[in-house]
């Protein structure tokens, strides 16, 4: 994705109140989503902040779905990449509290986990590009602003 582009995907949002569909937009250097009416941003799914007033988000989890062009040997498929993001328990005045990401490509019938990553989506990311087998290359292009 470029600062020209913007991409957006489905997903859910969980937390002690209960689940609601979201959808997490990346364009422009930044992550958007809105939860329960509040917008967050922020340059990586795992430091989203509210625009605004609005609510801190913690003990919480959000996981979506993006598809993502993988090509081997010159043969391009579509595959899927499933993240799964959990953020701890936070106070308002407090740091960023512990953010766990999982990313997950589904693709040609195998699954290649990044395991539980403490840090960015990108780090996560290339835990998945470096499993991936010889001539095998995800689409060249960063998922999130902050690549």
């Amino acid at each position: 994705m470029t600062a020209e582009s913007t991409d957006s995907w489905a997903g859910w949002y969980r937390d002690r109140q209960g689940a609601e569909a979201i959808t997490l937009t990346a364009g422009g250097q930044q992550v958007r989503t809105r939860i329960r009416g509040v917008e967050y941003e922020g340059v990586d799914f795992a430091v989203l902040e509210a625009v605004g007033a609005g609510g801190v988000l913690s003990s919480c989890v959000m996981e979506w779905d993006i598809p993502l062009p993988v090509s081997s040997d010159g043969t391009v498929e579509q595959a899927t990449l499933s993240c799964l993001l959990a953020l701890g328990e936070r106070d308002a005045e407090g740091p960023v509290g512990r953010a766990e990401l999982s990313l997950t490509l589904h693709c040609g019938g195998a699954a290649y986990a990044s395991g539980i990553a403490g840090g960015g989506f990108e780090e996560a990311l290339g835990r998945i590009r470096r499993q991936l087998p010889v001539n095998t290359e995800l689409a060249d292009r960063p998922l999130v602003g902050a690549s």
